[in-house]
């Protein structure tokens, strides 16, 4: 199976001189390939055609635009925070009806009425009318059968540690969400690359599998014109033909992987599936990376997530001192203003006015405010060390991924020297076989040593792009605009 893979690339490769030399007289010229045989490839470079779908990519990705609606929840949740500052208005209104209840019971007719016989057998000892009246004991209800009160009422904090301390927790998790968007377009970027170069390397295989078709359906035609006049044995004829089943097999497997690598592409730019994919033009010489020690540097400066980690730390800071702030008194100013009375009236005598300067201090809540406090110092304390981990495993991955690119790099120069030599050979080899010196045999094998070069050479090369990709994400340097809502 390996050395029928290996024959694919031959094709595609090899010069049209040698293609005419490796017929024999008695063969006609393969058939021309389709358009979809032929790509045309695009005049430009993998990078520029990258640009424009990372752009896409930004502005349409699922993830990306849930990552955006969590920064907007993040500021808005900033804005409530900051609205604490500001007095709060209201108007309330009430109205009751009561039957029952306590009642304060007056004996006023007992404690007067003998007061007042007194008074009046006074009176009448000396010829006067009687002048006191009877008295009746009063029950007074302690609910009114009827009452309403409607009023606006102002407060404004004078001094709260906790709003403040609230505000810059809150700031602290807008730049964490902020921080988590860009590390999830900085993976998205990473992903859209290697999704690219992985349909490239699709393609090229499928472009070799059908260059290897044809050329085997050329191979089985003159196996069995050889046959047919006596110059070789049936099983060589049977070779060819199972050879030829075998590449029409794995054409198969090869158009469903570009499909699915096509498909996956699509994903990502949240675009239908099937859409066409533009063909970039790979560039032959590699960019060396820079120093290991440099890009750790950069890594650890602009590396979103160490950029999360730090305002998740501050905002786990923050709580600290807001858990400390309960421990302070707060002072804020109330003014109410209304009506009231038994009936909706608004006169002189049923208005009230009421200001107020309260003070509140909370002196003990079961040690709750102190758990609260250790809580969240154990909160800050786990981000400093979260980060800290973070920062050595983003350096450790810096170093892998730069190994990986410079490995990938030589094997490129060694893929490109033996892409050389097999070409070379295979030129030699087409003019022994013209010449009668070497069978066809022979020939073959050399023409699937220069298939195996080249082959070797286009996989190195696309593993070499998605190494770079990854050193990239690894660095933290994809170029990702950050969302313009900056507050």
């Amino acid at each position: 199976m390996k050395r029928r893979l290996i024959a694919l690339f031959a094709v595609l490769l090899a010069d049209p001189l040698a293609a005419q030399q490796s017929q024999t007289p008695a063969s006609a010229p393969p058939p021309p390939a389709t358009p979809a045989e032929r790509p045309q490839q695009s005049t430009r470079s993998v990078d520029e055609i990258l640009d424009e779908y990372l752009a896409i990519a930004v502005d349409s990705n699922l993830a990306l635009q849930r990552q955006d609606l969590s920064v907007a929840q993040s500021v808005t949740a900033l804005d409530e925070a900051r609205g604490r500052y500001l007095p709060q208005l209201s108007l309330s209104s009430r109205f009751s009806r009561a039957e029952g209840g306590r009642t304060i019971a007056l004996p006023l007719g007992d404690l007067l009425n003998p007061v007042y016989a007194t008074l009046n057998d006074l009176l009448a000892a000396q010829g006067q009318p009687p002048a006191f009246g009877s008295v009746n004991n009063t029950d007074i209800p302690f609910l009114r059968e009827q009452e309403q009160q409607t009023y606006v009422q102002l407060v404004q904090p004078l001094y709260a540690p906790e709003i403040g301390a609230g505000v810059r927790a809150r700031r602290a998790l807008a730049q964490s969400e902020r921080a988590a968007r860009d590390a999830v377009a900085l993976t998205l970027t990473r992903d859209v690359r290697v999704a690219y170069h992985n349909w490239l390397k699709a393609r090229q295989g499928l472009g070799i599998v059908d260059a290897s078709r044809v050329l085997l359906q050329e191979n089985l035609r003159v196996n069995e014109s050889l046959h047919l006049n006596g110059k070789i044995t049936r099983d060589q004829v049977l070779r060819a033909q199972a050879e030829l089943l075998e590449v029409e097999q794995e054409r198969v497997s090869s158009a469903n992987a570009l499909d699915i690598s096509r498909s996956y592409f699509n994903f990502l730019l949240n675009r239908p599936l099937g859409t066409p994919i533009e063909v970039g033009a790979v560039e032959e010489a590699p960019a060396q990376p820079g120093a290991l020690e440099t890009l750790q540097e950069q890594a650890l400066r602009q590396r979103p997530e160490l950029q999360q980690l730090q305002t998740a730390t501050e905002a786990a800071q923050a709580q600290v001192s807001a858990a400390r702030s309960r421990f302070k008194p707060t002072i804020a100013l109330a003014v109410e203003s209304g009506v009231q009375g038994e009936e909706y009236r608004f006169g002189s005598q049923d208005d009230y006015s009421i200001a107020s300067l309260t003070f509140n201090w909370n002196l003990f809540n079961g040690n709750q405010d102190k758990a609260r406090l250790s809580q969240a110092r154990l909160a800050a304390r786990s981000a400093d060390l979260q980060r800290e981990d973070t920062a050595r495993r983003i350096a450790l991955e810096v170093e892998q991924t730069h190994g990986d690119v410079l490995s990938a790099i030589s094997a490129l120069g060694t893929a490109r020297a033996r892409q050389e030599a097999a070409r070379e050979g295979f030129k030699i080899a087409a003019r022994k076989r013209d010449a009668g010196v070497i069978s066809q045999v022979e020939f073959l094998d050399a023409r699937t040593t220069l298939t195996s070069a080249e082959l070797n050479h286009a996989v190195t090369q696309f593993d070499l792009l998605m190494r770079q990709a990854e050193l990239a994400r690894a660095v933290g340097s994809a170029g990702q605009p950050t969302p313009g809502d900056e507050r």
